[in-house]
């Protein structure tokens, strides 16, 4: 009597990539959560805030710019799609339209900070500090991610592969964390100008 042969299943874990993400992500979270924690007791245990001679924040374009930023998820999540369902090239063009708005909002938000700088620096006052920490934290992060972003573009122009596949995940996880710490760090900085 022969012993019946069960079909191999596909993977259901997901990848090591994928899961070092996770870690890399909770730990950024963890980071971020600190650094606004620290920017909400300052801003209690202050009586004015932001200080006298310093400016009111900007609340209408670094609210569009994160808004921006987290639309950017949309053809991230349909470039993950197609790069699941096979399709390099739908994925590279998807991810590559992400890219392009991200690399613009970066641009946009360097000259706005830049700028900043002419009016403020940090080492005026604590609100100065706190300011440029959560802005220039969250900008490293939106420059990280444009690198993995441009990698994977390029990447993808081979093809895909089970590794490639993990990478795309990977770097959609990174990019939807990325967004949500965008808008939430737009709205703390924006707050003290309510």
């Amino acid at each position: 009597m022969t012993e019946a042969v069960v079909p191999a299943r596909p993977r259901a874990a997901s990848s090591n990539g994928w899961w070092g993400m996770v870690g890399f992500v909770a730990t950024e979270a963890t980071l971020f959560g600190v650094l606004i924690g620290t920017y909400l007791y300052l801003r209690v245990r202050a009586v004015h805030w932001p200080p006298p001679g310093t400016p009111e924040p900007k609340v209408v374009l670094p609210l569009v710019l994160a808004g921006i930023l987290a639309a950017t998820s949309i053809p991230i999540f349909l470039g993950s799609r197609a790069a699941t369902a096979g399709l390099a090239r739908r994925a590279q063009a998807f991810f590559l339209i992400a890219l392009v708005v991200q690399s613009a909002y970066f641009g946009i938000q360097v000259y706005e900070m830049a700028s900043d700088l002419d009016e403020f620096t940090p080492q005026q006052n604590s609100y100065g500090s706190i300011y440029y920490t959560l802005l220039g934290a969250d900008h490293a992060h939106v420059a990280v991610g444009i690198l993995m972003s441009a990698w994977l573009v390029l990447r993808l122009v081979s093809g895909l592969t089970r590794y490639r596949l993990a990478a795309v995940r990977a770097i959609a996880f990174y990019w939807y964390a990325v967004s949500v710490i965008a808008v939430v760090v737009a709205l703390c900085l924006t707050s003290a100008a309510l």
